[in-house]
This record gives structure tokens, sequence and C-alpha cells, in this order.
């Protein structure tokens, strides 16, 4: 089982009635024999594990239709800007470690 923290910007916090951030416990997959596998964690299992335990965040970070990541929503983890990257790329080690976490920011826009 995997542990990773979430911080989520302070509106989908208090939409979804939590303070600080979330930890999501992803479990691991069966494999064809029944023995456990570890399951590779990407941005696509983060996010549906996130919705799945707070559904009132469906459709805020992710279009409903498409699935693709809403315009103003960034994804931070480890220093770098992974909102750009594959839904199904591996996130970093240290996020599936539990040691930094996987951040999802509110873009701010205007002049």
């Amino acid at each position: 089982m995997t542990a990773v923290r979430v911080v989520l910007p302070a509106h989908l916090r208090n939409l979804a009635r939590v303070q600080g951030e979330v930890t999501l416990h992803l479990g691991g997959e069966r494999d064809l024999e029944g023995g456990q596998r570890d399951l590779e964690v990407t941005r696509q299992v983060l996010l549906d594990a996130l919705e799945a335990a707070y559904p009132v965040l469906r459709g805020t970070i992710r279009d409903h239709v498409t699935g693709k990541r809403r315009a103003f929503v960034r994804f931070y983890a480890c220093q770098q800007d992974l909102s750009n990257e594959p839904a199904d790329a591996p996130l970093p080690a240290a996020v599936t470690a539990g040691t930094e976490p996987f951040r999802i920011v509110g873009a701010m826009a205007g002049g």
C-alpha cells in the first residue's frame, strides 16, 4: 500500500471540507497468480483516488468528459511542474514514498 500526500488549494480544501494536506492510501494490484504487486502511481491513479475519496471534487480538477486538466490548474511535485506530463506517467519516487507531497495549485490570471 502506498500513502501519497496531496496539497490542495484553499478553495478545494473548503469544498472537500478538509484542513491541511490529504493522505491517499493507494492499494496494490493483484497479478495473474493472485499475488500482490505494487501499483504504479500516476497522476491518473492519484486523481481517480482523490475524486473517489472526495466526490465533491469531481470536475474541479479535470474535465468531466475528457479527463484533461482544467486550464487554470497546475500540478507540482519535487520542485517540478508536472502539469504537462502525460496523465499516465509515473510520479516521482519521493511522492510515492510519501516524503514529498503532490501539489495541486490553482493558477492565477488577470491583469
